[in-house]
């Protein structure tokens, strides 16, 4: 669930990653299965085979609907990831321009009076 980004198998994080997505993706589930079963309580009419038949159907369902959502949120992560560095690229360059027109200009004027004072003294 965390990505294609994942530490390496021997590290004590990866490893701890890995037993907190099994956790969590557990805890859907059971969620999910817990919902079926109050959808189903509140329909007594159903046999035990229809009832865990419309279980397994709405955890499928609703476990398909999960990793869509997840998985368009990490696509749009992504998307503006690009867009906050690119815009930050553009705003670091600026930057560097800035500092370097006043840098420039300072120097400039620098060398003026520099110049003014050597022929003044002279």
């Amino acid at each position: 669930m965390t990505g294609s980004r994942r530490p390496p198998l021997g590290d004590a994080s990866a490893v701890a990653t890995q037993a907190q997505d099994y956790l969590r993706a557990r805890a859907h589930y059971d969620e999910a299965r817990g919902e079926a079963r109050a959808l189903c309580d509140r329909m007594p009419w159903m046999t035990t085979a229809q009832a865990e038949d419309f279980t397994r159907h709405y955890v499928d369902h609703r476990l398909a609907l999960t990793r869509a959502m997840l998985s368009a949120t990490v696509a749009r992560g992504g998307e503006l990831r690009q867009e906050y560095e690119g815009r930050y690229l553009q705003l670091r360059r600026a930057l560097l321009r800035r500092h370097a027109g006043w840098l420039s200009a300072l120097l400039a004027a620098a060398a003026g009076m520099h110049a003014t004072v050597w022929i003044w003294l002279r």
